[in-house]
């Protein structure tokens, strides 16, 4: 399999890693956003989240968990973050990879549809 993703979970392409158990991995994103953006993929290899079937559906509720420990751990979680999923071509998905952004560290901007 050619993914980014499953390459960097086989230790085929390094990364600073920021979490790991026998489900998923987190890392700093090469290109930061924000002065926290890490991203959360699962180990199993998915290509969005809508290929995540019923019967794998706790790999998301595991990465939310997850998620909040990390923010708790990096220091953030009373400050607040942003979780993105993008799937898809058209929701901006580039790595064909279930993967979650983990933005923090500072205010970050609404997006146009929150702001009406």
């Amino acid at each position: 399999m050619d993914c980014l993703f499953c390459k960097i979970i086989d230790g085929e392409i390094p990364c600073s890693k920021v979490y790991e158990d026998e489900k998923v991995l987190a890392f700093n994103d090469i290109n930061p956003v924000a002065p926290y953006h890490i991203l959360v993929v699962p180990k199993k290899h998915f290509a969005s989240i809508a290929e995540v079937s019923d019967k794998d559906m706790g790999i998301v509720a595991h990465i939310h968990s997850v998620i909040n420990k990390i923010a708790i751990d990096e220091g953030f979680s009373n400050a607040g973050f942003r979780i993105i999923n993008n799937c898809g071509e058209d929701g901006g998905q580039e790595v064909k990879h279930l993967h979650y952004h983990v933005l923090a560290g500072k205010k970050l901007p609404l997006y146009e549809a929150e702001k009406k």
